[in-house]
This record gives structure tokens, sequence and C-alpha cells, in this order.
């Protein structure tokens, strides 16, 4: 399986007890979706390995204790702590005409409702306190945060981000 046709799904936080089992952290808006899972890919040496679960519990909070088949040991457990879990893009959950995935924003165009065109989202940033669109604007990185009083409209159809920038945002990052 190739990571660019998968998503992230979330990251193997923790040991838990003493027989294999793994506490999960899911990077997802909609927990309860992947409560069947049977299998997920996780990332080793840049490689996307396939593990078959034995169970995959979603609690509170985007908590999931999961068991992998042949992982009955702490030991075992210890070597995925870590570990970025994958599923495949045609497994997210479909959404409805005006929703997206952030992933979905990539190669779009930025066109601010006063500055005009800004540039091409580059990347996105999924970072713990806030989500960023890095945009190609003249050659040099600008950061937007994706926030509903920003980011006003996404048409996926025209690939194009419409929004409100903050008083300012650009001069940070045009300054010398």
């Amino acid at each position: 399986m190739n990571k660019d046709n998968c998503f992230q799904l979330g990251y193997i936080a923790k040991v838990h007890g003493l027989h294999g089992e793994v506490g999960i952290v899911l990077d997802v808006d909609y927990p309860e979706d992947y409560e069947d899972l049977k299998s997920v890919f996780i990332e080793q040496k840049s490689r996307l390995v396939p593990y078959f679960l034995e169970h995959f519990v979603v609690s509170h909070s985007n908590k999931v204790l999961a068991k992998f088949e042949d992982h009955d040991s702490v030991e075992e457990a210890e070597k995925l702590v870590g570990s970025a879990l994958f599923l495949p893009l045609n497994q997210l959950a479909q959404l409805e005409e005006d929703q997206y995935y952030f992933h979905e924003l990539i190669g779009f165009e930025v066109l601010d409702e006063k500055l005009g065109k800004i540039g091409e989202v580059k990347v996105i940033y999924d970072l713990e306190a806030q989500d960023l669109l890095g945009v190609d604007h003249k050659g040099k990185e600008v950061l937007i945060p994706i926030q509903d009083q920003i980011l006003l409209k996404v048409d996926k159809a025209a690939k194009k981000v419409y929004c409100h920038l903050p008083d300012g945002l650009l001069d940070i990052y045009l300054e010398d």
C-alpha cells in the first residue's frame, strides 16, 4: 500500500496491560465510524505494513483500546508505540457537498476577498494547537489558520479556497 493512497487514522500512544494491547489516539472527527475495523496499515521504516486486529474498541475522546493478532506481550506491543496508523482513502466516510477533508485542499488556489490570489496550497500542517494551510505565495511559504472565520468557502469543483485573511498576515511572511 502506498502512503499517497492512504490517510492517517491516528497513532499508537502506549501499551495497555500485560497481554499486548495498545492505546490508540484517533485523528478523526467521528471515531465511531471505525469501530468495526479488521485491519490497519502501520508505518514501519517508511513502509506501510498491514496489521490485523483482534479487537478495536472506541471509547471516549478519540481513544481506542486495540489488540493486534500475534502481539501477545508487552514487549511486542512496545515496538509499535509511536507508530502511525493508516487506512486507504476509499475507507474515508463520504461527506456532504459543502464538506471537505483537509488533504483534499492540496493543489487548490487560495483567494482572499480583498487581496485576490494568494497562491497554491502545498501542504497541510496538522498541529495539536492549530491546523494550517501551507501556501506558496510569491516563492515563500505562508501559513493560514484553518478556521471558519478565515476559510469562508471551499469550491471543490473549481479547486479554490476563498478566505478572509487577518490584516497583516501576509506582511509577516514578506518582511526580510
